[in-house]
């Protein structure tokens, strides 16, 4: 079996556009990957044509490992974020494909199953008035959704310091989600690598009466030293990995101990295999995985199968029950939230289907995400209404 070509669908929504490649065989078997860029999905069609042409085309399938190395070092120069997550929506297509032609799903290729289920926790249920009487209602209908865990980042623009009065609104609104939920349901607090050191800390503290289960991306991630400042004085389990994608640059961090629970993105890191090896090395430093998936249907199929062969797999982002939700239509198959969980999938490859007409429905769009803008949690960037 050979690639005989690619063809690429952007998804767009007003804050994300979704990329959606798939990988044709003379075959006929194709195979379909996903990711998410933030302000360089063109970047990101330009080099896959690049990459069709230099190394994927001709390419077998089920190589998946050869494939990856060629694309991440045949080119020479050092693969960064457009690289690897171009590799990533290759490999999980290829993945896709060699489980569809053996009739078995990927999991299954991967060492088999550990658990029958992956437990999920909401995010982009927040797009409400930012006021602790909305956060509570929003918090009330995750639960009723039958979700056991939900994230939020409650900061507003908050950037390396956040003052008196702001620091007791977002501590007002954590209040007002924790009544919402209840004890028993986790609530991840999520800090978007906006504090200096000092500034996490305290925040870290002023709400650990509400119990995170625990403590994201406190400082910006360029800068190991500053988490460890953080992690050696916090209480919370610390989180962080989203901006890395090369597996390689996560040895300082195993090797600090300075973080819980790694957050790869299958979608940056060059796909499933890439984030199980590093799962495997996470195990060994007593370290979870909880990949970050802000992603559609086809990305979050493909973290599953990690989930679902990982020991130290601790659960899995998903927004698309809140935010733009209708996009789950332009995939057939795609994985659902059933009382908390997404459970073992039996369908070959990674289960899923693009439907390329509904995916046409939703044109790429100039998507924007600004974290530093008021009224960024509403996910709708001035001009898109």
């Amino acid at each position: 079996m050979r690639i005989t070509g690619i063809s690429t669908h952007v998804v767009g929504t007003p804050w994300r556009n979704l990329t959606y490649v798939q990988v044709h065989t003379d075959e006929g078997i194709t195979g379909v990957g996903e990711t998410r860029m933030l302000g360089h999905t063109d970047a990101l069609i330009g080099y896959l044509r690049e990459a069709e042409a230099n190394h994927i085309l001709g390419s077998d399938p089920f190589a998946v490992e050869d494939l990856f190395r060629r694309m991440k070092y045949g080119d020479y120069g050092r693969a960064g974020e457009i690289v690897m997550s171009g590799i990533a929506v290759i490999e999980m297509a290829c993945w896709d494909i060699k489980g569809k032609a053996l009739g078995v799903p990927v999991w299954q290729l991967l060492g088999g199953r550990v658990t029958d289920r992956v437990k999920a926790y909401a995010n982009g249920w927040y797009t409400t008035e930012r006021t602790p009487e909305a956060y509570h209602e929003a918090a009330r209908a995750v639960v009723a959704r039958g979700y056991k865990a939900l994230k939020i980042d409650p900061f507003g623009t908050g950037h390396f310091e956040l003052d008196h009065e702001k620091s007791l609104y977002a501590v007002s609104l954590i209040e007002a989600v924790r009544d919402a939920i209840g004890p028993d349901t986790e609530l991840m607090l999520e800090m978007h690598g906006r504090f200096s050191p000092a500034t996490a800390i305290r925040l870290a503290r002023d709400l650990a009466p509400f119990k995170p289960a625990w403590l994201e991306e406190p400082v910006p991630p360029e800068n190991l030293k500053a988490l460890e400042k953080v992690a050696a004085k916090v209480d919370i389990p610390v989180a962080t990995g989203e901006r890395i994608h090369d597996r390689v640059e996560f040895r300082e961090l195993f090797e600090s101990q300075a973080v819980d629970i790694i957050q790869p993105d299958v979608g940056h890191l060059g796909g499933i295999w890439e984030t199980r090896k590093l799962a495997a090395t996470a195990e060994t430093h007593y370290m979870l995985v909880a990949p970050h998936n802000v992603g559609g249907p086809v990305l979050t199929a493909a973290s599953l199968q990690v989930g679902f062969t990982s020991p130290n797999f601790k659960i899995l982002e998903h927004f698309n029950d809140f935010a733009d939700a209708d996009i789950k239509k332009v995939v057939k198959g795609a994985p659902q939230v059933v009382d908390g969980y997404f459970e073992l999938s039996h369908e070959p490859g990674l289960g899923v289907e693009l439907d390329t007409d509904a995916a046409a429905e939703f044109p790429q769009q100039q998507a924007r995400f600004d974290l530093w803008a008021d009224g960024w949690e509403q996910r709708r960037p001035k001009g898109s209404e």
